[in-house]
Formats: structure tokens, C-alpha cells, sequence
């Protein structure tokens, strides 16, 4: 059985004749009328009753047509997600995360990208960065988020933002009580570092601004993520240099305080990366959608190229 033999019985069904049917088909009868023939023998059964009014369908008839009905909407539907996969519309775009981007950049650009696209399956991998890499490399992701990336050849990385930084303190130290605090005087104050894995990372970048304004800090912790940094700095452990996104934390006996003093080059990038020469349709779709998200966020208070 092919779709062709379905489409000419379908067309004889809905008409109930044959020379109408045979005239919307654009051929003539006796060929339609085989087909028919043809059709009935390779499925063993009667389809039609002849009549003096025409063509009316069997009980077999029916149930055919309805299931060639069927059959029809699929190959519809199949055809018109196909379309859409090629245009980059449709399909599963998986994406890995880390750091404190997630609590404020790639959620807003990823609810874009679901407003935009949504017939496309978002899914997330929490990994860190040389993690991220070879996903990247073995085909187990499409794109990854992630700071402070060294070159690569076959790596492409797109900057996001570049965002400032901001001092986490504990709500009872005397910084707390100080709308702005001055970069050096953290010298005096213990600090708490993160992340402690893939380097160059976040700790190099303090450690570069702290030596910049001419001292060593003092340093209480070096741990994973942010939110175990700025929860330390809650349970008294120091202070702790966080990007503004980090700042969305709100964890209780925790303030955060502008540094008046910070050196030009105190921020700190977001970049999506993703494999160089990839033609993937959907991740064409996604880097217009992040293009179109930068544009949008130019005018905010976080640093976007």
C-alpha cells in the first residue's frame, strides 16, 4: 500500500464517483478505477459498494479511510517538524552551566530563548569548565556558559557581559555599616575565594586586583561555587568578592557594598561557548536569540559588550 492508492481512495471516498474523483485527480477513469481494484485486492477486502448513485464506502471502507485520514495528518506533521528542524525551530538544545551566571544572565537569556523557540527542549547540565570542554568536544552538549576562558582552537567563545563586582559582608561587620567601601582597605579583613577548580578562574582574578592595589589578602577559604562563598561570609568567615549576579543572593546576615576604588579592569566575564564550525540550525537559532538579548540589556546597570 502506498500513499498514492490512499490519496486516490480518499479522493473517491469524499466524491462518491468515480468520474468526479477521477477529475479532481486530473487523470481518467479506468486508471482510478485499477488503483481501486488494485487497492482492495492487496488489502483483501471490499471497499466500496457500486451503486446506481455511486461509491459507497464498506464497513471495511470506513475504518479505512478514517485511518488514511490518520495516516495523512502524520505525514503532515512529520513534514512540517521536519521544515521547522531544519529552520533551527525544533529539536533539544542541551546547554551547560556554572557559577553565578545561573542565578541571573543565562536564566533571563534562557526564557528568551523558550519564548522565541519554543518547540525547542532546553536541557541543563551543571558542569565546570574543563567539564564543559570536553562535553563540548565528545558532542554531549550543544553550548556551555562559563568565566575567564583561555583560548582554544576549537572553541569558539562569545562574550555575554562583563559584570562588576561587589564586596559580600557580614551584616555585623563595621564594613557593613559603610554605603562604600574602599578596595584597600579589605587588606585588613579576611577573605573568602571561589571557585577553587578550572583555572585561570575567579580566584586568580582577585588575587590580580588584590596584589594590583598592593597587598596580599588574607585568606580564610577557598571553596566551590558562590553560594558556598557568600554562605561563609553569613557564618562570619570574611568578606567576599562576588560578580553583581552573585549578588541576587539574599542570604540572611549577608549585605553587599559597592567598592569605591576598583581598579579599570575590575569585572568579570560571562561567555557562551560553544564547538568552532558547528552548523547546527538550532544553535544558529540561539546565538541570534543571544545577540538579540544583548542588545536588549546594552542600557543596563551590567556591562555588556
Amino acid at each position: 500500500m502506498d500513499l498514492r492508492k490512499l490519496r486516490y481512495f480518499l479522493t473517491v471516498a469524499d466524491e462518491k464517483n468515480l468520474g468526479r474523483a477521477a477529475a479532481l485527480l486530473h487523470i481518467s477513469q479506468p486508471p482510478l478505477t485499477r488503483q481501486i481494484h488494485q487497492l482492495e485486492d492487496e488489502l483483501g477486502v471490499q471497499l466500496f459498494n457500486r451503486t446506481p448513485k455511486g461509491m459507497e464506502l464498506t464497513e471495511a471502507g470506513y475504518l479505512l479511510a478514517k485511518e488514511s485520514r490518520n495516516i495523512f495528518a502524520l505525514v503532515q506533521q512529520a513534514s512540517e517538524k521536519t521544515q521547522r528542524a531544519s529552520q533551527g525551530r525544533l529539536g533539544r538544545l542541551d546547554v551547560a552551566v556554572f557559577g553565578s551566571g545561573v542565578l541571573d544572565t543565562i536564566p533571563r537569556l534562557l526564557l528568551k530563548f523558550k519564548s522565541d523557540y519554543p518547540e525547542v527542549k532546553v536541557v541543563l547540565h551543571t558542569m565546570e569548565k574543563e567539564e564543559q570542554i570536553q562535553a563540548l568536544r565528545q558532542h554531549r552538549i550543544s553550548l556551555g556558559f562559563n568565566r575567564m576562558l583561555k583560548p582554544l582552537p576549537d572553541i569558539t567563545s562569545e562574550l555575554v557581559n562583563r559584570e562588576s563586582l561587589l564586596l559580600a559582608v557580614n551584616a555585623n561587620s563595621p564594613l557593613a555599616t559603610q554605603p562604600v567601601i574602599k578596595f584597600k582597605e579589605l587588606a585588613n579583613h579576611p577573605m573568602v575565594l571561589f571557585a577553587s577548580s578550572g583555572r585561570p578562574n575567579f580566584v586568580d582574578k582577585v588575587m590580580s586586583l588584590c596584589y594590583s592595589a598592593g597587598f596580599t589578602p588574607e585568606i580564610t577559604q577557598e571553596v566551590g561555587d558562590v553560594v558556598t562563598g557568600v554562605a561563609l561570609v553569613a557564618s562570619g568567615f570574611g568578606v567576599c568578592l562576588v560578580s553583581k549576579s552573585g549578588s541576587t543572593l539574599s542570604l540572611p546576615g549577608v549585605v553587599y557594598r559597592e567598592i569605591e576604588d576598583m581598579p579599570k579592569d575590575a569585572t568579570i566575564d560571562l561567555s557562551c561557548v560553544y564547538r568552532t564550525g558547528d552548523n547546527s540550525k538550532l544553535l544558529a537559532s540561539f546565538l541570534s536569540c543571544l545577540q538579540e538579548f544583548k542588545e536588549l540589556n546594552a542600557d543596563t546597570n551590567t556591562t555588556t559588550p
